[in-house]
């Protein structure tokens, strides 16, 4: 058998299956009359058209809710940022003078202490034990 005939039984069962298909769809989907009215049911009509983004650019009550409910939220959040920044501040100047004057005491002591146990017969070095 030669490949010519093998090849064309197949291609030729092909190409009538393709034909019968497009019968059957053609059938199933009727052309419109007019392009005007395949159009129709895309568009809606210019009287609803004239009205739809007047009634569509109002926004609900409730949009406006929470737009002042975030606003609400965004206030008490930077209050309550600034307010714990300033207590920080405080706590931290708070600290660092007491942190000065803890030091400044220890070294009046500390020279007060040797002031009193130097004579004169012992050397620096015992000073700081």
């Amino acid at each position: 058998m030669s490949p010519s005939p093998v090849f064309a039984l197949p291609c030729l069962t092909v190409l009538l299956v393709l034909a019968f298909s497009s019968v059957g769809e053609s059938t199933n989907n009727p052309k419109p009359a007019s392009v005007k009215e395949a159009a129709r049911p895309v568009f809606m009509p210019e009287t609803d058209a004239a009205t739809f983004f007047k009634r569509r650019s109002r926004r609900s009550v409730r949009y406006y809710e929470q737009l002042a409910e975030q606003r609400m939220h965004r206030a008490n959040s930077e209050r309550r940022r600034e307010h714990n920044e300033e207590q920080r501040n405080e706590y931290e100047n708070y600290a660092e003078e007491d942190r000065t004057e803890q030091r400044e005491r220890t070294r009046e002591k500390q020279e007060q202490v040797r002031e009193y146990n130097y004579d004169g017969r012992y050397p620096r070095y015992h000073w700081f034990h």
